[in-house]
């Protein structure tokens, strides 16, 4: 199929699922030391807070949200889900995590790299990139999937994708997809078990990888390709801090197009990211309940 609209730019952010909000703030913010951007509730669930940590300056490409659940039942990572997300940083930078973090080093693609995970379980890497850019940034995401194929047709007819390789590993094999350029998370890993393991959501897991348009317009391009191709993508959302389609991918993972704009200094300016609680204007007149209910946490 011929484009007539620019690819995907990369990954616009991870959302993830959480235990406690207290334990995951601690570990992103002080053990990662990523910077929290914003406080807030989950649009569609607003009794659990819903928190974001990304670069100083809070740039696509690098945001990491969780929707935060005070129970700590934990979840399973499996076909159908996106299984990790990976930084990127120096090789330098990665011996210094190595020390401080422990982990299981891998070789991946040519670059070296460190599996570990959260206090909640959630599996993310480190990935040596000489070319790093600010601490915090995406390098890839890993998908789960039973056959990779009708995945990598979406990403190589729509989203812009090119194919680089494949590689066996331990217990299953790998392909490799990267958009041009050189924005940070533009590469996406196809994962494929030798074992198949059924997904089931919950702390440590992640729950949709979101996909940057540059704007509203670039959006809506891509929207009418899926719908043409017979995706079911919802309409537009307004997720505050940027615009949001949604749709499940043919291998189950759930996928979002989010805007860049109009960012997350829209409600609290860009030196006092995250310092209060933020709420959307439709829960805005619940402010007092909600505070009452979520619980207080040492920021």
């Amino acid at each position: 199929m011929t484009q007539t609209y620019s690819p995907i730019a990369g990954l616009h952010h991870v959302t993830a699922i959480s235990g406690p909000a207290q334990a995951n703030l601690d570990f992103y913010t002080r053990t990662l030391r990523t910077r929290l951007i914003k406080r807030t509730v989950n649009f569609d669930a607003p009794e659990m807070y819903h928190l974001y940590y990304g670069t100083e300056d809070a740039r696509p490409g690098s945001v990491l949200t969780f929707f935060n659940r005070e129970d700590d039942t934990r979840g399973r990572a499996g076909e159908g889900a996106a299984q990790a997300f990976a930084y990127a940083v120096t090789p330098e930078a990665l011996a210094d995590w190595r020390a401080e973090l422990g982990g299981t080093r891998f070789t991946r693609f040519g670059a070296e790299g460190l599996a570990l995970t959260d206090p909640h379980g959630q599996a993310f890497e480190l990935i040596a990139d000489p070319d790093a850019g600010p601490w915090g940034e995406f390098h890839s995401a890993t998908l789960w999937l039973a056959d990779p194929a009708p995945t990598a047709d979406i990403l190589t007819g729509v989203f812009g994708y090119e194919y680089i390789g494949e590689e066996r590993g331990t217990g299953g094999t790998r392909q490799r997809y990267a958009l041009p350029g050189t924005a940070p998370g533009r590469i996406l890993d196809l994962w494929r078990a030798d074992t198949p393991v059924a997904a089931r959501p919950g702390p440590g897991t992640i729950h949709h990888i979101a996909f940057r348009a540059r704007d509203a317009g670039h959006q809506m391009a891509l929207r009418e390709v899926l719908l043409a191709r017979g995706e079911r993508v919802t309409e537009v959302k307004d997720r505050q801090y940027f615009k949001a389609i949604y749709f499940r991918e043919p291998g189950g993972v759930l996928f979002e197009i989010a805007t860049d704009g109009p960012g997350f200094a829209t409600d609290e300016s860009m030196a006092h990211l995250g310092e209060s609680l933020q709420l959307p204007p439709q829960h805005e007149p619940r402010r007092a309940e909600l505070e009452a209910r979520l619980p207080t946490l040492d920021v």
